[in-house]
């Protein structure tokens, strides 16, 4: 059924609420924005075509689903698009949607559901034929489950994954070298996954050595078509949380149309409408294995829009609409690489700790092949009770090559004065040789610890802080001496 919007609610904040509002503002589509109080000063509702606050915050009511609700029907928006976050993967927010009448811009709840579920995703898979790694199904609690945990082991050996069957994003998951290991990490792994998405539920899952991981972006609408847009790399990770995103992922050619064929075929069997992605894990022989399928738009999209030229959130909102796809599988042509990743306001050296505070100045790179996605801007006060990322910069180049020479160029393009940044962090990470070579698997951030040995900042910075420092204490008292 088609149905046309003019207004839509956007249930997110920052850099992925302008994002959307870009795309929605193309087609014709006003874009709706919410915010708390305590981000009154954001960037997106600078964007927005109206906003709407929903409460004092800070967090609490950006989840509200029933204040959403009543935003939209405030305003007369006919849809929500939620972004990416935990809105994004609960299935009752598309259920609340379609109770209201409104039009939840992503998949079905089942769909979500059941692939949030990483056990039931992995069913799916594996009745479609689909490798996986070895597993247990949900782990009992107590005594029972520390069993079948130490049976599964007796079976695999070690290393073991211990991981969340709700949730995504890299939370819920360790690795465990020994049987005292395993049985210490049950219960805290429990305790993680309970509080990070409330559900208690683990299970195990067979440790691949030093695999790469790689991604499939899929489109799936209501007309029966379900096409791929080519292959990730995501295997720079901490803690199983990516850091650095590359397009295309760097399989040989038939892996990589073996993998992408793949992907299309999970996807069919999970019935997927919309944006997605299905990750892999691929080992060092080229074996590949069903990860998860991540029900929305992921922050790493962008590489894959820079290299193919598909706008993935228009894609979206047509499919919404009930549009067919606007292109055909021949027509995705991926050329040249590209390369993403997030600057936040993080402190490296401590443990990448958040850095809030005013950001005094501000200034960002262009020329060819720079693209950013940011919500940020001069005097913005970056306050402790949001996400720290401010910008994503992704950088196109015809080579390898020419794309790590260019995101090292951008980085060094930026000036952040104000705030400590993951900038100097990254620069280690793109001028040294294996990432250049693109030796790249999961064990990449564990192997280079020397990466955080880096000048905190160069010497025109230095002087570039100490003047600001100097015009801001003469203005509180221009008669001083």
């Amino acid at each position: 059924m088609k149905r046309k919007f003019d207004k839509i609610l956007i249930a997110n904040r920052g850099e992925i609420a302008v994002r959307i509002m870009r795309s929605a503002q193309e087609l014709g589509i006003k874009a709706v924005a919410i915010y708390e109080e305590t981000d009154k000063d954001a960037f997106h509702i600078m964007r927005a075509d109206e906003a709407v606050c929903v409460g004092p915050g800070p967090r609490k009511d950006y989840l509200n689903i029933g204040k959403l609700i009543d935003a939209a029907r405030q305003t007369g928006a006919q849809a929500i698009h939620p972004g990416y976050g935990f809105l994004a993967e609960n299935p009752d927010f598309p259920e609340a949607c379609t109770e209201a009448g409104l039009v939840f811009i992503g998949p079905p709840p089942e769909v979500i559901r059941n692939l949030g579920s990483k056990v039931i995703a992995r069913k799916i898979a594996l009745e479609t034929g689909i490798p996986v790694i070895p597993a247990t199904t949900n782990l009992d609690q107590g005594p029972p489950g520390a069993r079948q945990a130490l049976d599964f082991a007796a079976r695999n050996g070690y290393p073991l994954m211990i991981k969340a069957v709700s949730g995504g994003g890299g939370r819920g998951i360790r690795q465990v070298d020994n049987e005292k290991e395993l049985l210490a990490g049950l219960q805290r792994s429990r305790s993680e996954a309970l509080m990070s998405f409330g559900d208690d539920s683990i299970y195990l899952e067979k440790h691949v050595h030093r695999p790469r991981h790689v991604d499939v972006q899929i489109l799936a609408d209501n007309h029966g078509n379900v096409l791929h847009l080519g292959t990730r790399n995501c295997s720079i990770q901490r803690r199983h949380q990516k850091l650095i995103e590359i397009a295309p992922g760097g399989l040989e050619p038939a892996l990589t149309a073996e993998i992408c064929a793949t992907a299309v075929k999970a996807a069919r069997a999970a019935r997927y409408l919309s944006a997605g992605t299905v990750e892999f894990l691929v080992d060092p022989d080229g074996a590949f294995y069903f990860l998860e399928v991540n029900t929305r738009l992921q922050v790493e999209h962008t590489v894959t829009e820079v290299l193919t030229g598909i706008d993935i959130v228009r894609e979206q909102l047509l499919i919404a609409m009930g549009e067919p796809i606007s292109f055909t599988q021949d027509q995705v042509v991926e050329r040249g690489f590209a390369i993403e990743l997030r600057i936040n306001a993080e402190d490296p050296k401590n443990n990448f700790l958040a850095s809030p505070g005013l950001l005094r100045v501000y200034q960002s790179p262009g020329g060819p092949g720079v693209r950013l996605d940011g919500a940020i801007y001069q005097g913005y006060e970056i306050t402790p009770f949001y996400d720290s990322m401010m910008v994503k910069l992704t950088v196109y180049g015809f080579t390898w090559r020419e794309a790590v020479d260019r995101m090292a160029r951008a980085l060094r393009g930026f000036l952040f004065i104000g705030v400590k940044t993951t900038i100097p962090y990254f620069l280690q990470i793109v001028t040294e040789p294996d990432f250049i070579a693109m030796r790249l698997d999961t064990s990449y951030i564990d192997e280079h610890p020397h990466l955080l040995d880096y000048r905190e900042m160069d010497r025109e910075v230095d002087k570039i802080a100490r003047l600001i420092a100097e015009i801001n204490a003469y203005e509180k008292n221009p008669y001083a001496q």
